[in-house]
């Protein structure tokens, strides 16, 4: 029984769009025929334990701070319900933090060649592990302040795919913001179905993210924002690189993004929103394997 709740604090249906994040950035690479399978690996493997910090971080946050409470309409979480104690929760973050760490010097041991990158990249890893920490847990968790979004479209957009792509070849290239901010509009949007379908027990949690500030209706509008802006920026790539109509295998990913969009819009019962968490989670895998599969053809 007790791995069994450690293995749902985990929530492994979250770690695929961890992977999809490193994805984006060793597929612009192989683009370019400079991909290197052991960087995406370790990448890879640093990206999950991020995820599953943040994961079990912000099962004992939420839990701490009361998000995580009886009027809650997802699934109950392991601190909230007593199943994992906070001290062996809190060793946990430890220990993930550890191996995050680890990781991560791994992959800067194999691909960085520079003093100098070494310390950005170091300095980006730690950043990435206390944000991962205090998205809802800490004195000050940026989450319950409306900031979550930002810090995930930067981790998850920006960071995770330019990043990458440096690890790969050594190389800035500035274009591949388009990809790295659609990929993080579309990460973001994972967030706010959760934000949407959490909005009542959050607002009495006094946890204010952006559909809270914003009013379930506004909210909605945020959402189609999100879904509509990735596919735009992502086509917007395509056409400043066209090579062929093979690069817009990603809209094949657009009816799936329909379909989230339409449940957070319709759906007004948060039970019945709760299953579109993962179908957004996999429309953004979709996206982000057919993006990259559509520039290697």
């Amino acid at each position: 029984m007790a791995l069994k709740h450690w293995i749902s604090a985990i929530r492994l249906r979250t770690l695929p769009l961890a992977v999809a994040s490193i994805g984006m950035g060793s597929f612009l690479a192989a683009k370019d025929n400079l991909f290197d399978k052991y960087v995406f690996g370790l990448a890879a493997l640093t990206a999950i334990c991020l995820q599953i910090l943040s994961n079990l971080a912000n099962d004992y946050g939420d839990s701490v701070h009361g998000a995580d409470s009886t009027e809650r309409a997802g699934p109950k979480r392991a601190v909230q319900t007593g199943a994992i104690s906070k001290n062996a929760m809190k060793n946990a973050m430890i220990l993930l933090s550890v191996l995050s760490l680890v990781s991560g010097l791994c992959l800067l041991y194999y691909a960085i060649n520079t003093r100098q990158d070494f310390f950005i990249f170091l300095g980006i890893g730690i950043a990435a592990i206390i944000a991962a920490i205090t998205y809802t847990s800490g004195a000050f968790p940026y989450g319950y302040r409306g900031l979550g979004d930002i810090f995930v479209l930067i981790f998850f957009g920006w960071v995770a795919t330019l990043a990458t792509y440096y690890l790969h070849t050594h190389i800035f290239e500035p274009n591949y913001f388009l990809p790295a901010t659609a990929l993080g509009l579309l990460t973001v949007g994972v967030i706010n179905v959760n934000n949407v379908r959490d909005i009542k027990s959050d607002k009495l949690a006094g946890k204010y993210s952006i559909p809270v500030r914003l009013g379930r209706e506004k909210a909605v509008i945020y959402h189609w924002f999100l879904l509509i802006g990735a596919i735009a920026l992502a086509s917007l790539f395509v056409l400043q690189d066209f090579r062929g109509w093979q690069q817009f295998l990603f809209l094949i990913s657009v009816p799936f993004l329909w379909i989230n969009g339409r449940a957070v819009q319709t759906k007004t019962v948060a039970m019945d929103l709760d299953p579109y968490l993962k179908q957004m989670a996999i429309a953004t895998v979709i996206f982000v394997l057919t993006f990259g599969i559509g520039q290697l053809l």
